[in-house]
């Protein structure tokens, strides 16, 4: 119980440290990484159907945390 207690405190502290905004900004870079290589990699022959699935079992999180960075900006700035 107390490892649990432990564990839990200092991955809240992890995500106090980093904050909002160096998440976002990497969840946005990744996203933006893993559309170019789609569109990269589907004109060439590589392309294939596992390949498409693994991009976008990858692409389709980020896309919604994308969404929900962009809802949290909004509410923050109607609420300032």
């Amino acid at each position: 119980m107390l490892s649990t207690m432990s564990t839990t405190s200092s991955v809240v502290s992890a995500v106090s440290t980093i904050g909002v905004s160096e998440v976002s900004v990497i969840s946005v870079i990744c996203l933006i990484a893993l559309l170019s290589a789609s569109e990269i990699l589907s004109a060439s022959k590589m392309w294939n159907n596992r390949l498409s699935t693994m991009l976008n079992l990858a692409i389709i999180p980020l896309v919604l945390t994308f969404f929900l960075i962009v809802g949290y900006k909004v509410l923050d700035v109607i609420n300032s």
